[in-house]
């Protein structure tokens, strides 16, 4: 099976080299006939650059996945996008800052770029239902036989039988009790067991038993393994597991991690973590003068501290003080005549017209640079709430505090995608925990940098609900 995917893999990054080469020798001959050389050292040299950039960035985005953990095309789909526009960014940061002689480049980032678009999804989507295609024509399937008719034994089953690219048949099924929706693959009692080893062809022995059945789970593999069948084992934990369940070993015990985040990795953290302060203080000393104009306006249009500190919920629920610079009159109430928490509403009366403005830009959010130079904040991650609205959500909002794994960011996910802003109505709370959710599974530095410059697009364009 590795090697399979090893194959599949190497076949698709070829592919990819090929069609880039492609797209930039289609590039540099419409760039030769305004009457620039075809090739030199120099355009072999962009050539390589963009050969290894577009591997680092397709593995990290996780391109050449296996196709059984992205059987959707869109999902290939936004990363080939993602691709290209990190491809672009990279080449117009090249040609602005190393190589301001290099002849029309514009026309050939651009160009390149949407060569290298059309060429990648075209062959991309053609690669995969080849591939697919040739798996369920020419693959080998194992014959397995299925140790129990209950619900765990017919999920594998309803698994394998829809996805024939797994590479299993079943033969039937042994189990003390017959199930209505086996179709007839009912082969005989947990007694007969040898018998029906000896009787079929039968590579491996799927064991779909509750935990409680030990004694004929140890049965079971010694006859299994007397008729030289290979076992395998469904844990009892299945019914918990996610798409980034993982085990490994301690010792000879096994391990299974229900849910394994890319942050859990040190090496991915002190990534995040050193992105986190060096983007802090080209912050710090790019936009100084910003920080000191907010708050010269702030002291201008109203009374009171420049900035607003609130008790939030941080790494592992433990408490932190978010800073922001303020934008609500001083002594606003925090909760409604009913004791409520009282979020921040569109028109509220609380704002001030300075408040206004920082709120629809998000500048009253620069102070939380603090809380990431700190250390209990980064610039990406799921949004800290306050006390109320935390205590409130972590009861009524399902899976809610898995957002309290990571650190908590100045923009998310979620944000950019529009969740922001109050939360009054049914499932809004719980659409943005599902997109933070998202972000803690699918983490990745690339990701970071795509949100930070949503955040950006969206400072300058306005976002409705921002208020």
């Amino acid at each position: 099976m590795k090697h399979r995917i090893h194959a599949s893999q190497f076949l698709r990054q070829t592919v990819d080299y090929i069609v880039l080469t492609a797209a930039f020798l289609l590039t540099r001959q419409y760039i030769a006939a305004k009457g620039d050389v075809f090739l030199s050292d120099f355009n072999i040299f962009l050539l390589m650059a963009s050969l290894i950039t577009w591997t680092v960035t397709g593995t990290s985005l996780r391109l050449y996945d296996d196709y059984q953990k992205t059987a959707s095309f869109s999902f290939e789909f936004v990363a080939i996008l993602k691709n290209v526009l990190l491809h672009v960014c990279v080449f117009s940061f090249l040609f602005f800052y190393f190589f301001k002689s290099y002849p029309y480049p514009r026309t050939f980032t651009l160009l390149y770029g949407g060569y290298l678009f059309t060429g990648i999804i075209t062959t991309k989507y053609i690669v995969k239902k080849l591939l697919l295609r040739w798996r369920s024509q020419h693959a080998n399937p194992k014959n397995v036989l299925i140790v129990g008719t209950g619900q765990t034994g017919m999920n594998f089953y309803h698994t394998i039988t829809t996805n024939n690219h797994f590479g299993y048949n079943c033969v039937g099924f042994v189990d003390d009790h017959t199930n209505a929706q086996i179709n007839g693959r009912y082969l005989g009692k947990l007694s007969e067991l040898t018998h029906i080893l000896e009787s079929n062809e039968i590579d491996d022995v799927i064991v779909a038993l509750p935990e409680t059945a030990k004694e004929q789970t140890a049965d079971i593999i010694m006859a299994s393994e007397r008729a030289a069948k290979r076992v395998k084992i469904i844990a009892d934990v299945h019914q918990y597991c996610t798409s980034t369940t993982s085990m490994n070993l301690l010792g000879t015990i096994p391990l299974v991690n229900i849910r394994s985040f890319a942050l859990d990795d040190p090496g991915h953290q002190r990534l995040k973590r050193a992105f986190d302060i060096g983007l802090t203080l080209f912050i710090f000393i790019a936009f100084s003068w910003l920080f000191v104009l907010i708050a010269i306006l702030i002291k201008l249009t109203s009374k009171g501290p420049v900035l607003f500190k609130q008790e939030r919920w941080g790494l592992k629920n433990k408490k932190i003080t978010c800073y922001k610079f303020r934008s609500m009159k001083v002594q606003a109430s925090e909760v409604d005549e009913n004791g409520k928490f009282l979020q921040a509403t569109r028109d509220d009366q609380r704002v001030t017209s300075i408040g206004r403005f920082l709120r629809k830009t998000n500048l009253d959010e620069l102070p939380q640079c603090i809380n990431v130079l700190i250390g209990n904040m980064s610039f990406v991650g799921p949004r800290p709430h306050a006390t109320p609205l935390h205590i409130e959500a972590r009861e009524t909002v399902e899976h809610y505090m898995l957002r309290q794994m990571v650190k908590p960011g100045i923009t998310g996910w979620a944000q950019v995608n529009g969740c922001r802003g109050e939360t009054r109505f049914s499932g809004q709370m719980q659409k943005r925990v599902d997109m933070d959710i998202w972000y803690i599974e699918n983490y990745s530095f690339w990701l970071d940098c795509q949100i930070i410059f949503q955040t950006m697009m969206n400072m300058i364009k306005g976002d409705k609900n921002a208020y």
